[in-house]
């Protein structure tokens, strides 16, 4: 098929996904495209590098963006944050429920004072915001689980399609040769591992829609969930292969496995923490017993070192000269430090490869403590959930896990990465209570379909109840309903 055909095809696709999803969920805040606009740049190329597409300079990672970027990135976070503040959210309650993550952040602003770039990292830290702002505007929707549905939705639209183009038909944007000469497919993203993480993500996404179709009433919508799953479940498939990534791979199965797992009859979700536990000690006996590892990676095509990737991680710990506190918010990577590497490794590494480490590197213990907590308070919260949310608790349970192995060999507790993000939305805790559900669907100004479609979605918030009453006000988050 030409080039020129393949591409009109895709596009006609891409913009009847949207057409359909416009009628679908027309009711839906209009909040929500800037999320979408937030991720489709972090998850695959800034709006700088789409611009100079097919140019060699697009191809290179940006320090700290361009002015078209950094205005791009600001007006979101401007624009996101004026959307919560006519949503007046109660401040107080939400940092009492993500204490940790609020720690975690207020200590990567205080951090920029030791930092060696002040201004870069100040920039940074700003940039980083977008994050949990732009969780917020889905998690205090009136549907929390509807609107993640569309935003996810919306960027897989553009993304994937786009991904399966690049790789087929126009070679010269979605592939290219790593540092060692060898040929890469990225699709609409900038490397392999990137295409892989973004595929896992959105495979993941799909996975679970298909999974929880059965609990959609509605029969049409049912069945639109269901081929509209299946298809981007496949396209997903594709282009795990073309990533060629071992991690990428490994956690798509693993995430896979805890959905399909958490649904099974003689799994008891109560248990969840006991299976984990049990879990753990398997593995660990299997690697002192048979070194499971060495022949993991060995079945992988893989070497022991990850592809330098611990010797990386021996260099870099010893260029962090403070141990206790770090080199300040997201400055490791920058003057003599990243010169350093740079001589050393030819083909210039500019991050830890490991999430941990770079955390350590960027925060030192006390982040890494931090993250530590947040990932804890996390996961005990999604483990009671799966007793009264089921649907949607085992879809981040998955999601969870699978951010948590893929930063294992990626550093993306960083940046403007669709990683941090996602992680964002899994950690935010935002209990919306009846009493608002109540008074907010009546003056959201949403068709009747929509509301209907809230209710038919697997995981959605409940409605109000006869039981709803003080226990609700103490816990409400809002002065008023959401607009």
């Amino acid at each position: 098929m030409p080039a020129w055909l393949a591409t009109a095809l895709t596009f006609a696709f891409v913009i009847g996904l949207y057409v359909w999803d416009g009628r679908r969920n027309s009711g839906f805040s209009k909040a929500l495209w800037l999320p979408v606009l937030w991720i489709i740049p972090t998850a695959s190329r800034f709006p700088t590098q789409w611009l100079m597409l097919g140019r060699p300079e697009a191809t290179q990672n940006v320090t700290d963006g361009s002015t078209l970027d950094a205005i791009y990135f600001l007006l979101l976070i401007v624009s996101g944050g004026i959307v919560l503040v006519r949503r007046r959210i109660l401040t107080a309650e939400l940092i009492r429920s993500n204490f940790w993550l609020f720690s975690m952040l207020v200590f990567g602003f205080v951090s920029i004072l030791w930092s060696d770039f002040e201004f870069i990292a100040f920039k940074r830290w700003i940039k980083t915001l977008g994050h949990p702002i732009m969780a917020l505007i889905i998690l205090t929707d009136v549907s929390p689980v509807g609107a993640f549905r569309v935003v996810m939705k919306r960027c897989a639209f553009f993304l994937l399609p786009t991904s399966v183009l690049f790789i087929k038909y126009l070679p010269e944007y979605g592939r290219y040769f790593n540092p060692f000469g060898a040929g890469m497919y990225r699709g609409a993203m900038l490397t392999k591992n990137e295409l892989g993480i973004v595929t896992v993500l959105f495979g993941l996404f799909f996975v679970w829609s298909f999974l929880s179709r059965a609990r959609i009433s509605d029969a049409r919508e049912r069945r639109d969930e269901t081929v509209l799953s299946g298809i981007f479940v496949l396209i997903s498939l594709y282009l795990l292969r073309y990533a060629d990534s071992a991690a990428a791979l490994v956690v798509f199965t693993a995430g896979t496995a805890i959905m399909i797992g958490f649904g099974m009859r003689m799994i008891s979700r109560r248990y969840f923490g006991t299976y984990l536990v049990v879990a753990v000690a398997m593995v660990a006996i299997a690697q002192l017993t048979f070194g499971i590892y060495e022949q993991l990676l060995t079945m992988l095509g893989r070497d022991i070192t990850l592809t330098d990737r611990t010797m990386i991680w021996t260099d870099v710990i010893e260029l962090q000269t403070r141990p206790l506190i770090g080199m300040g918010f997201e400055s490791f990577w920058l003057g003599a430090r990243i010169e350093a590497m740079w001589d050393k490794w030819w083909w210039r590494p500019n991050q830890a490869h490991n999430g941990y480490i770079e955390t350590y590197l960027n925060l030192g213990p006390i982040g890494v403590a931090l993250l530590f907590l947040v990932i804890v308070s996390a996961f005990r919260r999604i483990a009671a959930d799966l007793e009264t949310d089921f649907e949607f608790a085992r879809f981040r349970m998955a999601l969870l896990f699978s951010i948590l192995a893929y930063n294992v060999t990626e550093a993306m507790f960083k940046g403007v990465a669709i990683t941090w993000l996602m992680f964002h939305i899994v950690v935010i805790a935002f209990p919306r209570s009846q009493t608002h559900t109540q008074q907010a669907e009546p003056s959201s100004g949403r068709s009747k379909s929509v509301r209907a479609y809230g209710r038919n979605l697997p995981g959605a918030s409940p409605g109000p109840t006869a039981d709803s009453g003080a226990q609700n006000e103490k816990t409400a988050y809002y002065r008023r309903p959401v607009q």
